[in-house]
């Protein structure tokens, strides 16, 4: 008996190697000696037995019920358990020492290492072994699908330099993806036993939508397979999407339709001219194609031109070309902290009423809502106390303090400075308090920091006729005229209408909610709504902010 078979008779090796060994001495004298001894000593290698050991136990898995995974996806679970818990963190201490423990790092990183070992995803992803075939012989596979109401899910294209036609992309999701028998770059060959040499993309389309049952193809593979991971990226957008009405989409029943503020899943970014994505929170599992940021962002520029070369809309174009062309933001979930609290920050048109509501807000709660003391340079009035309406100080210290980057905003007015300083909101933020601020919206671009992270809200009027009939009602001051109270004007009203246009078109999407300020106290009721919503629930916000 040779050292190998008394090795595993002793148990020292993988019972599975021992037989294998075993197989190599009784085919001894049929096999070529050399090759026979290179395998022995291979099975016979610690470093193999090792490997083989340590895959047996991680084996035992999905094997042994004391240690088997009850599930495979305790991060998802843990992330459900925040969104259920977050809204009642006010009301329980429990829930919300339980939502702030869910928080941790360690046991987020403990989840995310069962779910590994749940999912196998410890497995090496090994290159697929080439088919050796002849030079002069063409590998060919068939693939069969059989036909539903729901799309194939792969797009189809002529190759430019050989004029073949190729599959272009593949849905996630999809039929074809998941069937994982078709890949990009196969070349299509025959569907339903209809040879495709010399048609176009639009005659094979033809083909498959009068096909029924089941589809054949006939494909020549690719030299190699892109890899279909999906990814994890999810951004916000910022305009309309109808894939029906767009021209220049491959497949407008591959398209995904979206409105501005949707969030997306966006699965693939292979393509730099359309992405593949889901709807977040949709159950669908097939992915839809939309257009890139650079195809949007170079689509927005051609209107623009286009309406500046017909004379429209100057004054907007002239703004908007100083701002972010908005199409899409990457975000992710923020969840709120103990003692930290998000800044809400009201914009709207002068004379929304933002000021009011504002106001309101504080006093409802002065220990818990704060708004900054404005500094200003223009002298003390009789009645006023310092620190209490203005903080006042000279003209010079307040133009070297803008200089210095101090100011969040500032403007001129009459001759005289106003401003709010960035530490009195930090200082507010330190306190452990909400800062209400209600500033001019350009200051938007210094106060949308991943240091403050604010909950911005637009304060938008209502149609002209109800504005008029609110205001006047309620016997609201005009805010254009600072001499004499008054009511406001109809051309007041209308001025106030096209400012919140213009800032809605500007800055509209950095915007986290909007309230039309019809009734007063209706707007109050959803200010205070939205305030709780930010300290309590996990909101959508800019990616950098939470990384």
């Amino acid at each position: 008996m040779t050292a190998a078979v008394m090795a595993a008779s002793d148990g020292s090796y993988d019972p599975v190697i021992s037989k294998l060994i075993t197989s190599l001495k009784e085919a001894d004298s049929l096999s070529d000696e050399q090759d026979l001894g290179f395998l022995q000593n291979l099975l016979q290698s610690k470093e193999l037995n090792a490997l083989v050991n340590v895959h047996s136990k991680v084996a035992k898995i999905n094997k042994d019920d004391r240690i088997a995974p009850l599930l495979s996806a305790s991060m998802q679970v843990l992330l459900e358990v925040l969104e259920l818990l977050a809204p009642r963190c006010h009301i329980s201490p429990l829930c919300k020492e339980v939502f702030h423990l869910l928080q941790t790092p360690h046991l987020q990183s403990l989840l995310f290492a069962h779910d590994a070992i749940a999912q196998k995803d410890f497995y090496p992803h090994l290159p697929e072994i080439p088919v050796e075939v002849d030079e002069d012989e063409e590998t060919i596979k068939i693939v069969q699908l059989v036909k539903s109401n729901e799309p194939l899910g792969a797009t189809i294209k002529t190759d430019e330099e050989t004029g073949k036609i190729i599959i272009a992309r593949i849905m996630h999701g999809g039929a074809a993806d998941r069937s994982g028998l078709i890949h990009v770059g196969d070349e299509v060959i025959e569907v339903n036993n209809i040879n495709v040499e010399g048609k176009t993309p639009s005659d094979v389309l033809s083909i498959l939508q009068n096909s029924e049952g089941t589809i054949t193809f006939k494909l020549v593979p690719s030299d190699g397979k892109l890899d279909q991971r999906e990814s994890k990226v999810r951004v916000k957008a910022y305009f309309d999407y109808e894939p029906e009405n767009d021209p220049y989409i491959p497949c407008k029943e591959a398209g995904l339709g979206f409105g501005p503020g949707d969030i997306l899943h966006i699965v693939s970014q292979d393509d730099s001219y359309w992405w593949q994505a889901r709807k977040e929170g949709e159950k669908t599992t097939r992915a839809g194609l939309i257009p890139s940021r650079a195809l949007q962002e170079r689509r927005i520029l051609h209107d623009r031109t286009q309406k500046e070369t017909n004379g429209e809309a100057k004054t907007e174009n002239d703004d908007f070309d100083r701002e972010m062309i908005a199409t899409y933001e990457e975000v992710a979930k923020l969840y709120p902290r103990p003692g930290v609290y998000r800044p809400i920050v009201l914009i709207g048109a002068p004379g929304v009423g933002r000021n009011e509501l504002k106001r309101r807000l504080v006093a409802r709660d002065p220990e818990r809502y704060k708004s900054c003391v404005p500094y200003t340079t223009r002298p003390m009035r009789p009645g006023e106390v310092a620190g209490r309406e203005y903080l006042f100080v000279s003209r010079e210290k307040m133009e070297s303090d803008i200089a210095n980057g101090k100011f969040i905003e500032y403007g001129e007015y009459k001759g005289h400075l106003y401003g709010t300083s960035a530490e009195s909101v930090k200082t507010i933020v330190n306190a452990s308090c909400v800062c209400v601020l209600s500033p001019h919206y350009q200051a938007l671009k210094s106060l949308r920091t991943a240091q403050l992270k604010p909950y911005i809200v637009h304060i938008r009027p209502p149609p002209f006729d109800q504005l008029k009939q609110t205001r006047t009602k309620a016997r609201a001051r005009s805010t254009f005229d600072e001499t004499n109270s008054r009511g406001f004007t109809d051309e007041e009203f209308n001025e106030m209408i096209k400012s919140d246009e213009r800032i809605n078109f500007l800055y509209g999407h950095f915007c986290d909610d909007e309230i039309v300020n019809g009734d007063l106290t209706e707007a109050f009721e959803k200010l205070v709504h939205l305030a709780n919503k930010s300290e309590t629930e996990p909101l959508w916000a800019p990616a950098s902010w939470v990384q």
